[in-house]
């Protein structure tokens, strides 16, 4: 934290601008000694034109930003390098800051820094990573409510009203002798923590669907061997992206492609043909495919509507059964050959690969599956970070504990360690408290420049 450090912060190519981030006490010295002015004592959130310079050796003009402490991303003084955009420009000027003092950002670093400062807690650092990769702006929302607070506020509200129950209870155990203090009850205490658990398992419920939002619905089409499978992933993305042919096997590996249904995503993988096969480049084909239908958020099983399920399609029809799917079926021209009996309890959708017939019909199923218009909400305050929902899961395990401790009469002391067990996991997740490992970790995943 003491030592100043630099980064590229934007994609390192050919393009208009390029910038290069340094924040540190020894910004201002370090940039001055390869810029045309010295920036020692100018005014924060200035603006300054010149030359980056290699001794005498102008390497590019440049627009350079100063911002002092504390009011910058990191709270420590900040120098931004407006360079022109170009893959020798840019390191060149990223290299004279290496030699002249500073030293190389770690990945995510600045935002370290931000939250180690003070700026910013746990919650609001995880966003900028979620605001960074959001791919739809149903995602892009949630990440900067996070950013702003909004669940953070939410975390420190659950803690407070903790710390009020717990701080009654300390001082009842402490001051029994005193009658003018409140007198905290096993109903104060229920109470509580009924409030709390419906509040932590609003937040799980919520996080499904926050899921789908951010990250979108893994979808897989799966089937036997030359049913249409490629046809249907090609129809569906509205592009010949997938080979087809009418020569079984001819999909061997996955191939992937999205489309947005109501702003959510729809990441599709077309599968290769499920079938038993003596062919070892087919198998592994096959294997990858079992693997995806486990993985996969929703399934579509293609079938062939002008020939009869055989022993593949019955296997694949047991094995989705249980798992959120539709069965489409394909080739809805040509008369019907399929048991239907064999269907009962599916939700079933015909289509035409030849056309667009059905593929309408398919996107409105897949709408009503995922309540994809419900989603369609202005209230984007969910909490969707792994990390987060599992220090939330922790706390309901705590509030298991509790409950039982009140059925069996269990003495407030004891209750209130359980209740100080939570207010402390609550804490973590905005980084109240923390490890040094979970740091390194969490800003690993950032890129370089932020």
């Amino acid at each position: 934290m003491n030592d100043t450090i630099c980064s590229i912060a934007t994609t390192l190519g050919v393009g208009a601008i390029s910038i290069i981030r340094v924040s540190g006490n020894e910004a201002l010295k370090i940039v001055s000694k390869i810029f045309s002015k010295n920036l020692v004592d100018v005014s924060t959130h200035t603006i300054h034109y010149g030359y980056i310079k290699n001794k005498e050796e102008i390497i590019d003009e440049v627009l350079v930003s100063v911002m002092l402490k504390p009011k910058t991303y990191t709270m420590e003084d900040v120098v931004e390098i407006n360079c022109h955009g170009g893959i020798e420009t840019t390191n060149k000027v990223l290299e004279l800051l290496l030699l002249n003092g500073c030293r190389l950002a770690e990945p995510g670093e600045f935002t370290k820094r931000a939250f180690l400062n003070g700026r910013i807690d746990l919650m609001q650092a995880e966003a900028v990573s979620d605001l960074i990769n959001s791919k739809t702006d149903k995602a892009r929302k949630i990440a900067i409510n996070g950013l702003r607070g909004n669940g953070s506020n939410l975390i420190k509200k659950l803690r407070e009203d903790l710390i009020n129950i717990i701080s009654n209870i300390e001082v009842n155990i402490d001051y029994p002798e005193y009658e003018d203090i409140y007198e905290v009850t096993i109903k104060d205490i229920k109470e509580k923590v009924l409030t709390l658990k419906n509040s932590l398992t609003k937040i799980i419920n919520e996080y499904e669907d926050a899921k789908i939002i951010q990250d979108g619905i893994l979808t897989a089409i799966v089937g036997r061997p030359n049913v249409g499978k490629s046809s249907l992933l090609n129809r569906l993305l509205n592009e010949e992206k997938a080979i087809v042919t009418n020569i079984e096997g001819t999909t061997r590996d996955i191939v992937e492609g999205e489309i947005l249904i109501d702003g959510i995503k729809i990441n599709i993988i077309d599968t290769a043909g499920i079938r038993k096969t003596d062919d070892v480049v087919e198998s592994i084909g096959v294997k990858k495919s079992l693997d995806i239908i486990n993985k996969a958020t929703l399934t579509l099983l293609l079938l062939d509507n002008s020939k009869e399920l055989t022993k593949d399609d019955l296997e694949l029809l047991e094995m989705t059964k249980d798992r959120t799917s539709i069965v489409v079926i394909n080739k809805d021209d040509l008369e019907s050959k399929l048991d239907l009996t064999k269907l009962k309890n599916r939700n079933i959708i015909y289509i035409n690969t030849l056309s667009n017939d059905g593929i309408e019909s398919l996107k409105n199923e897949i709408k009503k599956l995922f309540n994809l218009e419900k989603l369609d909400t202005s209230d984007y305050n969910y909490i969707t970070n792994v990390r987060q929902i599992a220090k939330i899961k922790e706390c309901l395990v705590n509030i298991e504990d509790i409950e039982k401790g009140l059925q069996e009469n269990t003495p407030l002391d004891m209750l209130e360690i359980d209740l100080k067990t939570i207010w402390d996991t609550l804490g973590s997740i905005i980084g109240e408290s923390y490890d040094e490992e979970l740091l390194d970790n969490l800003f690993s995943k950032f890129c370089v420049g932020k």
